[in-house]
């Protein structure tokens, strides 16, 4: 009797082990697989290469306020987490959609104590920063002005668009990038080689063809491949030989997607044979090429991401309603799905195709862009054009030369808009097609330059 709690207690101490073991390993692929040093980190090397200005900063632990944007499975969070776990500053981090004013205002009161207590900087990470309203980032503005807190946002939304200006405007943005098949493909064969944290420990043969597979159907997203990975090889029965042999369509049934009937040439033959026929108006072309892709088992919304595309380079003013047409296509097939999302992308296909044609809003953009870069002109906004809101008294007296359009007939008048360096530039001129044969005509009524 003496030895039972003897045995107890060891008993206890044993699951306490396991249960600390267990809840690793309960962790999923992705989560387990996280890298925890940035020459482990995968992906996005146009920001964390050697000698990057990103990897610099978080090597010296001086990295500024800044927000990571991109798709999901990108690396935002575990390039946070890399910052957490290099920095000498303390680490606090919160969610966009749980955290409200009073979570803001208590992680500013700890930075504030950290500084002065202890001389230490306060680094706040906000996972979906672009769900903080106005509210809520009016309360932390203040300590990312004074430097009390460095923040680390992490976005899938373009926070240009979708996050408070003023946030935005005191942060240095980082776009990641959907991570190449190349990149991922490795990333798989380095899970299933790990056994500390990945899938070492299992006897595996996973095909090269399974694993391109996932890696091509992920579409960038290391998270999903990860996931699908694991999925294979856990529900994958073990054969005679006691090994996982996880194939082809072990692939497809955890990823969800057919592997496509064709090879990666012909992948990307049929896509560009489809964007082609779309540019050169042949509608039975872009239709026949759009299912091949589809039904060969590529990705339905990549064929409307390449219609939008295509419908403001090609088509652009010469009929401004494509794009209309497939923005509406691309939504339909996002709400419908496959197969009956392939009827209005069809119409939106044969619109596209029969639409006249012009060239002129893409090489308006490239001349546009090729001016933003080089021309160098910080100050070169003509002064009447300024915001006055909050100017100072000489820039609310050069406002009152802005020549407000609504007060002249048919709500135009002449004046510059562009820089001094810039007024004689000319970005876009109207073709002789379609609607853009009315654009010309409403220009030469108001004694526009073409």
């Amino acid at each position: 009797m003496r030895r039972l709690p003897v045995v107890r207690k060891k008993v206890i101490l044993m699951d306490l082990f396991d249960l600390n073991g267990n809840e690793e390993s309960a962790k999923p692929l992705a989560e387990r697989m996280r890298a925890n040093n940035l020459n482990d980190f995968i992906g996005q090397k146009h920001i964390v290469a050697e000698g990057s200005l990103l990897r610099r900063a978080i090597s010296l632990d001086r990295l500024g306020s800044c927000i990571f944007w991109g798709p999901p499975g990108t690396g935002k969070t575990t390039l946070a987490n890399i910052v957490a776990s290099t920095t000498h500053g303390e680490f606090i981090k919160l969610n966009a959609v749980q955290a409200g004013v009073a979570d803001v205002k208590a992680a500013v009161k700890a930075a504030e104590d950290n500084l002065k207590l202890y001389n230490k900087r306060t680094y706040l990470m906000l996972d979906e920063c672009h769900r903080f309203n106005k509210t809520q980032s009016d309360s932390l503005l203040p300590a990312i002005e004074k430097g009390t807190i460095i923040f680390i946002g992490s976005t899938t939304e373009n926070p240009f668009a979708a996050m408070t200006p003023a946030i935005v405007s005191r942060c240095r943005v980082f776009e990641f990038r959907r991570l190449t098949e190349e990149e991922i493909c490795s990333a798989l064969r380095g899970a299933l080689a790990n056994k500390k944290r990945g899938l070492g420990n299992y006897r595996t043969q996973v095909e090269d063809e399974a694993i391109g597979h996932i890696a091509r159907m992920a579409g960038g997203d290391l998270r999903a491949a990860y996931n699908a990975l694991e999925l294979a090889v856990l529900t994958t029965p073990v054969d005679g030989d006691g090994a996982i042999h996880v194939t082809l369509a072990d692939a497809e049934q955890s990823i969800q997607k057919k592997a496509m009937s064709f090879n990666e040439d012909a992948y990307y033959d049929y896509l560009s044979a489809f964007c082609k026929s779309l540019r050169g108006s042949d509608a039975n072309a872009a239709l026949y090429y759009a299912m091949r892709l589809i039904e060969g088992g590529g990705d339905p919304l990549l064929v409307c991401r390449r219609l939008v595309v295509h419908s403001a380079e090609d088509v652009g003013m010469a009929d401004p309603n494509a794009l209309v047409v497939a923005t509406s296509a691309m939504t339909a097939f996002e709400k419908i799905g496959y197969p009956e999302g392939l009827i209005p992308l069809s119409e939106a296909i044969v619109y596209v195709c029969e639409a006249p044609k012009s060239y002129s809003v893409k090489t308006a953009m490239l001349a546009a862009k090729r001016d933003a870069t080089e021309v160098r002109d910080d100050d070169g906004v003509p002064p009447y054009l300024k915001d006055n809101t909050f100017g100072d008294k000489q820039t609310k007296v050069q406002s009152r030369h802005y020549k407000f359009p609504h007060d002249y007939p048919e709500g135009y008048v002449e004046q510059q808009y562009l820089p001094d360096k810039l007024k004689d530039r000319i970005y876009y001129v109207p073709s002789d097609h379609g609607y853009e044969q009315r654009v010309k005509e409403i220009r030469a009524a108001k004694g526009k330059k073409n």
